[in-house]
């Protein structure tokens, strides 16, 4: 048994000629950990008593039962061993943030590989070596990031040929968003980025569109929905129902959705934004979180906007109010005509 254990744990060695007292440490995946065993003279494990260190004690912490199960049912300290090295590993394996350390041959391949693809793309490796982030441009010179977790048995060259593939395939859709977001006067969302589809853009006072559109077919008619007072936003809306056969793939989204709604958009070049970023005339803010005033008065004279969970609280705390599913009608806070709101669902 002596050949045996000095074979699986050359660091725990004994302390008596009887061999009942071994101490020294136990390696587990690339760490030490002090550990001490009392054995009984006749060497029967199960009255056996295990010492560890301070390290050893919290990682085991979850596993005692299991420890002392082992310990009575292993046939000899081999055995045991051998049984508290694979729970150990169990249990590292279960600490936030464990990692195995990779052989040498891992940061060989990974330098080389990165060699081949060029430093130049390389944006970041974070200090495990774990992952990195390459960066790529389309043929419109946008730049693109890609994280990759280093894991993947596929090389960084063919990873990044294959993003590039996927990014030049949304290359007219990011035009399109291009195009709007310097052509208009994007309300939503305050900071777009690349995977956003949605713009909700100002048309006039208290009164936008909102467009989402499609990556796989950008230039096609976008879903849209018209946000404002019912009597400015009525006439907008039954001439996008009516003027939709008008719509030219060939042309820009922006274009047509000017020629099918016989609008012009207010632009940086022609309107200051502050035109269309009116408060919401309860908190008397824009934003309120990431969501600006999108309820309005529907009185011509009035046209007050609003947060919807500004509306929603203030009508709630009215006794005059009513509610009808998920509804809340009461009266404007500035006018005193009807107004609604949908109830706000975190609230709700």
């Amino acid at each position: 048994m002596a050949d045996n254990l000095l074979k699986e744990s050359p660091l725990l060695v004994a302390l008596d000629k009887n061999r009942t007292v071994y101490d020294g440490f136990i390696s587990v995946q690339e760490k030490d950990f002090r550990l001490r065993i009392s054995l009984p003279p006749d060497h029967q494990l199960k009255r056996a008593k295990l010492h560890c260190c301070w390290q050893l004690k919290q990682l085991l912490k979850n596993y005692q039962d299991i420890v002392k199960q082992r310990l009575h049912h292993s046939s000899d300290l081999v055995s045991f061993i051998l049984e508290l090295r694979t729970i150990l590993e169990l249990a590292l394996k279960s600490q936030p943030g464990w990692q195995s350390i990779p052989p040498p041959q891992y940061y060989s391949q990974l330098i080389t590989e990165i060699e081949d693809l060029g430093w130049d793309k390389l944006l970041f490796i974070d200090t495990n070596f774990q992952s990195l982030q390459l960066k790529a441009e389309d043929s419109s010179g946008r730049q693109h990031s890609i994280t990759v977790k280093l894991k993947s048995k596929s090389t960084l060259a063919h990873i990044h040929s294959q993003f590039l593939l996927i990014v030049e395939a949304l290359a007219e859709f990011w035009a399109v968003l291009d195009e709007i977001d310097e052509h208009t006067w994007v309300l939503e969302p305050e900071k777009p980025t690349r995977a956003d589809s949605m713009r909700r853009i100002a048309i006039g006072n208290n009164v936008s569109i909102k467009l989402e559109i499609d990556p796989r077919h950008p230039k096609m008619l976008p879903e849209c929905c018209l946000l404002g007072a019912e009597h400015v936003v009525t006439p907008l809306r039954n001439k996008l129902n009516a003027n939709m056969h008008l719509w030219n793939p060939d042309c820009s989204v922006l274009q047509n959705m000017k020629d099918v709604m016989e609008i012009e958009f207010p632009s940086p070049a022609t309107h200051e934004k502050s035109s269309f970023s009116v408060e919401c005339g309860i908190c008397y803010a824009y934003r309120l979180d990431s969501a600006i005033p999108d309820q309005v008065c529907n009185d011509p004279r009035c046209g007050q906007p609003f947060h919807q969970a500004c509306l929603y609280e203030w009508l709630r705390g009215l006794p005059t109010s009513r509610q009808s599913f998920n509804l809340v009608f009461g009266e404007c806070p500035y006018c005193s005509k009807p107004i609604t709101v949908k109830m706000d669902v975190q609230k709700s």
